[in-house]
């Protein structure tokens, strides 16, 4: 037979603890009771037929402490599993508030930069808009100093000049009420006399030359370009002898004017001249265009 056979363990198998109390409390019942039936009478006398139970407490102890036991341990993994469950959904919210907080902060910066933006653009208009108007002013200056400097030098020229003015009022004087597109464009401008003078402005309650020039056209269904010489640029020249109502005026050269306006008749215009007049009406006189073109 070999050496490595199975031999079977000749060990007693181990008794669980809540056997052995059990064994010991029938065993302290029993001899409990034995001693009982010794001491109730002499030697001699007749063997008790009457035994008394005892109970066994080891093995109700043993069931109640089990009982306990798997109960703590059931609230326990309950418990356990609560926690768990509570931790997953506080993560949950967390994340998912880390998330929106995320969100509103690059919506917040994105606002934030494009307030910033436009607010650089603003300024940059209103920047460009007083150099314009500083140039403006600067080169109106420079037109009238070489005005009068030219009428000083030669009188003549200054004579021809003012006959050309008087031409143009007595032209104006002489010319009918206008009518139909020109009476709009008329009506619109002298509309707006009073009203403010900004540089870049549309309207409605602030203008500057070229916007007021090109809204007065609009409302007679005409459409003109934004800027100064441009519209200077459209329609035929014409003598300032010869004006009609609805005429734009221009201040310097045709293909490079710095001001326009909206003769309306009379030998008077109407034109948003600077921030210190507004719009205004005034004699061709009081400030003696460079030419002038017609649409209509």
């Amino acid at each position: 037979m070999s050496q490595t056979a199975h031999i079977p363990s000749h060990r007693k198998p181990r008794r669980s603890a809540s056997k052995l109390a059990l064994r010991a409390g029938v065993a302290g019942g029993v001899l409990g009771t034995i001693a009982v039936a010794g001491a109730a009478g002499p030697a001699n006398a007749e063997p008790v037929t009457e035994t008394i139970e005892m109970p066994t407490l080891g093995s109700l102890d043993v069931g109640t402490n089990l009982a306990s036991a798997v109960a703590a341990s059931a609230e326990a993994s309950q418990q356990e599993a609560l926690d768990q469950s509570l931790q997953s959904l506080e993560q949950t919210a967390f994340q998912k508030a880390s998330q929106e907080a995320k969100k509103a902060k690059a919506e917040a910066d994105r606002k934030a930069a494009a307030e910033r933006a436009e607010k650089a653009r603003l300024k940059a208009e209103k920047e460009r808009q007083e150099a314009a108007e500083a140039a403006e002013r600067a080169s109106r200056t420079s037109t009238r100093t070489q005005l009068a400097s030219d009428s000083s030098n030669d009188g003549g020229s200054s004579s021809s000049s003012s006959d050309s003015g008087s031409r143009a009022s007595d032209s104006g004087s002489r010319s009918e009420a206008p009518s139909g597109s020109a009476a709009s464009i008329v009506a619109f401008a002298r509309a707006q006399v009073g009203d403010a003078y900004i540089s870049g402005s549309t309207g409605p309650n602030a203008w500057d030359c070229s916007g007021l020039v090109q809204a007065a056209y609009r409302a007679a269904g005409i459409d003109l370009p934004r800027i100064s010489y441009q519209q200077s640029s459209r329609g035929s020249s014409v003598s300032l002898s010869d004006l009609q109502p609805g005429d734009i005026l221009y201040w310097g050269s045709r293909s490079g004017s710095y001001h326009v306006a909206i003769y309306v008749g009379g030998g008077k215009y109407v034109g948003a001249q600077n921030s210190s007049t507004g719009v205004v009406e005034r004699s061709l006189d009081w400030d003696p265009p460079s030419g002038a073109v017609r649409i209509l």
